[in-house]
């Protein structure tokens, strides 16, 4: 498959289905840890497995170890979403929220926990809004923890994540006192880009 998979206009077009869906997102994040949460702009690129940790550094400025959680979508577009975060931050959100993390906000369980809910949160709103603007329900598994303090080159392994080629669409959200940065990152290989080619076509064609 050629990495310039999308045109102009349909590249513009799921930026603004992205745009939406952060929004949607960044507002159940926001009354989940009860603060103001700053939004990225969406970036969209198709890259070669063995190219996804090296793009995701450049269009994060990641370079130290990271928590990341993954969770499954399908509908006929189908694919995954990580939530991607540096380890060093997740000790920041157990003191903006109620019970019961506060009480044990040192407890890695705990932590895991917070970080498994801003994972649903994020891919809950943000999967399911880009796709029902493309007229498709999304199915998710359950949440999955791919690790902690692992590398970003890790979390991309590919007897974890099966594919050659995928479209990375990248979204950040950042706690107002930049304490705390999850990156949503969706994942889908070549049949599923295919599909969301084909479902942007008809979504432009409808306007």
């Amino acid at each position: 498959m050629r990495e310039n998979v999308f045109t102009e206009e349909q590249r513009d077009a799921l930026q603004e289905i992205a745009n939406l869906a952060m929004g949607q997102a960044a507002t159940r994040l926001a009354r989940l840890l009860d603060t103001f949460i700053e939004l990225s702009v969406p970036r969209v690129r198709v890259v070669r497995a063995e190219e996804a940790a090296r793009t995701l550094r450049e269009m994060t400025g990641i370079n130290e170890s990271v928590t990341a959680v993954r969770q499954g979508f399908r509908s006929d577009i189908k694919g995954e979403a990580l939530v991607i975060c540096r380890s060093s931050e997740v000790g920041h959100l157990c003191s903006l929220v109620d019970d019961p993390y506060v009480h044990s906000a040192y407890d890695a369980a705990s932590q895991t926990e917070l970080m498994f809910d801003v994972a649903n949160v994020l891919t809950g709103a943000c999967v399911s809004c880009i796709l029902d603007q493309l007229d498709r329900t999304p199915i998710f598994s359950p949440p999955g923890l791919l690790g902690e303090k692992i590398s970003l080159e890790d979390v991309f392994q590919s007897d974890v994540l099966a594919w050659k080629v995928a479209l990375l669409l990248e979204v950040n959200f950042a706690l107002e006192d930049q304490t705390f940065r999850a990156h949503l990152v969706m994942l889908m290989a070549e049949d599923s880009i295919r599909r969301m080619n084909d479902a942007l076509d008809a979504l432009l064609s409808s306007l």
